[in-house]
């Protein structure tokens, strides 16, 4: 049985620490392994990411442009033909999709059918978002198209 008392580490998985500026005998002293006076040897650190030593840095020198729309939706397509494939017994919802192994889990949440190919079954269809050629097809063909909010 192992005792708190008696776990150790692996050796070698354990270094010793650096004591800086304990005299030049210990091989850390004066300068403390800073190298020589300057900026980098000061206290308070070193420069910000970016610093290009004065020069205009990269990411200011690069125009701005673009904007990101922090609440669009990415759906999920999936099309009539991949649909087509499936049984029409079953209401077909986004969890039964990730059942099947259709769809990924993580794209349950937004789902939209589109309407390349044809039906040739009745499917009754649950998803968030259809094409207007989907629901044409799906009615069509004697099937429902219900939206999920």
């Amino acid at each position: 049985m192992i005792k708190l008392g008696e776990i150790k580490p692996y050796k070698g998985a354990k270094h010793k620490t650096k004591r800086l500026g304990r005299g030049n005998s210990s091989g850390h002293g004066a300068t403390s392994t800073k190298g020589n006076k300057g900026q980098i040897a000061r206290s308070g650190g070193y420069h910000k990411v970016g610093f290009e030593g004065g020069q205009m840095p990269l990411q200011r020198r690069l125009p701005k442009f673009g904007f990101t729309n922090y609440t669009r939706r990415e759906y999920t397509v999936l099309n009539l033909t991949r649909i087509n494939t499936l049984p029409n017994d079953k209401e077909i919802t986004p969890d039964l999709l990730v059942e099947l192994g259709v769809i990924k889990p993580a794209q349950k949440d937004s789902l939209k059918i589109l309407g390349t190919g044809s039906v040739d079954k009745a499917y009754k269809i649950k998803a968030h978002k259809f094409s207007e050629s989907a629901v044409a097809k799906l009615t069509k063909s004697g099937g429902k198209a219900e939206v999920i909010a």
